[in-house]
């Protein structure tokens, strides 16, 4: 009745941490929703009210997607890499999930996967029947591969496609790549596509992110979306911007969009356009600063001999590994520290690392990002005290992993 190839996958464990921590809340326990990566800052009120204006928009809209939006998007992300983009080279979906889904159904060859990975490029690669080739990174290299690395798997057949994902700031590490010239030698050689996953790329901790669009356009597809900077996740809008060169991606692209969703929801697609359109500068600098000093936060007090531990460089996300600990797993280790502590974090196996290291990611969104941006708008300043108002949470979880770090 199920297919093989569905039988072997499990629901997404991002999704399956929050139910969990829902579920033991209701029960009573005290939980610190350090598992699940969402944005915890409001929509602007523009965007919301763009939202409700154009709640009459009941029409279907083309498959690509809003031709403003498209426009908006193209003008603002070419001011943005240098470029010069057009509305044809943008596809909207149902989130930036479903396209990078669909790409995976249409592309012919190898998926090539850092490990660690989002937790769902590798089931999506399985569903398209795309061979994964993953490659340990270091934390040394801030937990991205290096060249070498990538073309020791090309050259092993380079009759062959590879579609390499390469997500900074990254998920589950919280770091930059910063070795782009190094990739990108490799991918000007070879049939090499780079699937740029930069959904956090407005949430960089320091000026001048760079992109690997930057470094070789014509074969990189950028991907992002609402639901990060503009805190967003809910109302399902992400975006490709693919090249003139790959353009048979685009049309394949469009045929899949056609026989499956159809259109993205058209009063989002009509609000989209004002949060590309309008300049929100201030409300993507307020957030970043404080994710930065929240992220630091956690890191100077989480961080010792016990727990090896990168400084967030972007993004929601912590690294940690707890190195004098012996679990059979980092499963395991998770379950025992959700049990043990209240803190929900998931494993670093979910992302592609050996579950024999005891990795973990942690998200460090637990706090009240509506009150937090206020008090920023208003003091410009943040500091212990600060956090201690407006991330108790943070506080008091940071302060339970150290301790049962601490303990042997």
């Amino acid at each position: 009745m199920i297919k093989d190839i569905i039988k072997n996958l499990k629901p997404s464990s991002t999704l399956l941490i929050n139910e969990e921590s829902q579920r033991l809340e209701k029960e009573g326990k005290k939980i610190f929703k350090f598992g699940f990566g969402q944005s915890p800052f409001q929509i602007p009120e523009n965007i919301v009210n763009e939202l409700k204006n154009n709640s009459h928009q009941n029409k279907y809209l083309p498959m690509q997607g809003l031709p403003e939006l498209r426009e908006a998007i193209a003008s603002y992300t070419s001011k943005k890499k240098n470029n010069n983009y057009k509305a044809e080279n943008v596809v909207i979906g149902p989130g930036s999930k479903e396209l990078m889904f669909l790409l995976h159904i249409l592309f012919e060859g190898d998926v090539i996967l850092p490990a660690p990975s989002w937790v769902s490029y590798a089931p999506q690669a399985i569903i398209g029947r795309n061979k994964v080739h993953w490659i340990e990174t270091k934390r040394e290299n801030n937990w991205f591969p290096t060249g070498e690395e990538i073309e020791k798997i090309i050259s092993k057949n380079k009759n062959k496609n590879y579609l390499l994902f390469l997500n900074s700031p990254n998920n589950p590490s919280g770091q930059v790549c910063e070795n782009l010239d190094e990739i990108t030698t490799v991918a000007n050689k070879n049939n090499l596509v780079i699937l740029s996953d930069e959904i956090y790329s407005e949430l960089s901790f320091d000026n001048g992110f760079k992109s690997i669009s930057n470094f070789c356009p014509g074969k990189t597809i950028i991907s992002s979306g609402l639901s990060k900077w503009c805190g967003a996740g809910g109302w399902r809008l992400g975006y490709f911007i693919i090249p003139h060169s790959l353009k048979e991606i685009t049309n394949k692209l469009k045929v899949l969009a056609s026989e499956t969703f159809s259109s993205v929801s058209a009063p989002i697609q009509y609000a989209a356009v004002s949060a590309y359109q309008n300049d929100y500068s201030n409300y993507i600098n307020n957030s970043s600063n404080i994710l930065k000093s929240v992220g630091e936060y956690v890191y100077e007090n989480l961080k010792s001999n016990d727990v090896i531990i990168n400084k967030p460089k972007g993004g929601f996300y912590l690294m940690p590994e707890f190195t004098n600990k012996n679990f059979s797993t980092s499963s395991e280790m998770c379950k025992t520290i959700l049990r043990d502590t209240g803190v929900a974090l998931l494993p670093g196996s979910d992302f592609g690392c050996s579950e024999k290291k005891m990795l973990a990611r942690l998200s460090f969104t637990d706090f009240d990002g509506f009150n937090f941006m206020n008090d920023f708008n208003k003091n410009k300043t943040i500091d212990l005290n600060s956090i201690n108002n407006f991330a108790p949470n943070i506080i008091e979880g940071t302060k339970r992993l150290r301790e049962w770090s601490e303990s042997v």
